[in-house]
């Protein structure tokens, strides 16, 4: 499968960063590669487990050890169930990629090379996009870039349903036309780092409102229909998810998606709160709907915080 990539300088230090990188991003433009070439290097693994002590095999060792590198950061993370929820503690691999031999002039410094907190550099940086752009390794970079916006995705709207689900759609539709080979590796590297953008662009937005996460969540609720939140305003909104957070919080309980009579009293007063804001009558029935999916998302970290 790696053919016709010569990898044999793999032992080389120097070399063998590089040839990950070429080999990852040989496989990842093959049709189903990754899983092939999981499954292929898998069934080696156990074959090497049988009888990696007698010496005809050992010879091997060090082919085994590089094709399971390979195959480390394509089996980490390689969920694409499109929630928007990045893998947990499992993109190191993939993070040791970001060396010379791929990104230049020091982005390697946006990690911390033992672990996988961020540096002060932020990975939606202008600079960052910028080399990531340039990355010779066009499927290589896709990959980096949709398992990046993952983990942002996860990190920053963890129990923001709204943006959350806007994201993560965008993401999954980018990455199943590029899966389907509708558009190149280029194109789509376009559009993430356009997602990327935006992400960032709107986090600024959140935090120039002044809102605490959950106060920013109820907020993207309400304004979730375009026609209510032009209508309003964002300061009208504002007040609206301030008052919505504090007594939705007072009067929800860790259980309140198994309880029809608590979600009915949820259901009533968010229902009384947009009246008395004069929610667009029109959208409030979606708008009910949708504050009290949120308020149910945020149920278990309110009662955590509680205890």
């Amino acid at each position: 499968m790696l053919h016709p990539i010569d990898w044999s300088g793999f032992r080389e230090p120097t070399k063998a960063m590089a040839l990950l990188a070429v080999c990852l991003d040989h496989i990842i433009e093959l049709p189903d590669g990754r899983k092939r070439f999981c499954d292929v290097v898998l069934n080696i693994t156990k074959a090497f487990a049988l009888c990696g002590t007698l010496d005809k095999a050992i010879v091997f060792t060090d082919e085994i050890a590089f094709l399971q590198a390979i195959r480390a950061p394509l089996v980490t993370g390689a969920d694409d169930s499109g929630d928007g929820r990045a893998p947990k503690n499992n993109d190191f691999a993939l993070k040791q990629l970001l060396s010379d031999a791929l990104v230049g002039g020091g982005i390697t410094d946006v990690f911390k090379v033992a672990g996988l907190e961020k540096q002060d550099i932020s990975i939606l940086s202008d600079m960052f996009l910028a080399e990531v752009a340039k990355i010779p390794l066009k499927s290589l970079a896709v990959e980096l870039l949709q398992r990046l916006l993952k983990e942002e995705v996860q990190t920053r709207f963890k129990t923001n349903v709204v943006q959350s689900k806007k994201f993560s759609e965008m993401l999954k539709a980018s990455l199943t036309k590029y899966s389907n080979r509708s558009i190149e590796a280029s194109a789509v590297i376009a559009e993430l780092i356009s997602m990327a953008k935006q992400f960032r662009e709107d986090a600024v937005k959140a935090d120039s409102l002044g809102l605490s996460p959950a106060e920013l969540a109820f907020y993207d609720a309400l304004a979730n229909n375009q026609s209510a939140h032009d209508l309003m305003g964002d300061e009208v909104l504002t007040a609206m998810a301030r008052e919505l957070a504090e007594k939705l919080r007072r009067n929800l309980s860790i259980d309140c998606q198994h309880k029809e009579n608590v979600r009915a009293r949820l259901r009533n007063l968010i229902k009384a709160l947009l009246k008395w804001y004069k929610y667009p009558p029109d959208q409030e029935a979606a708008a009910v709907d949708l504050v009290l999916v949120q308020a149910e998302t945020l149920s278990e970290d309110w009662s955590v915080e509680a205890a």
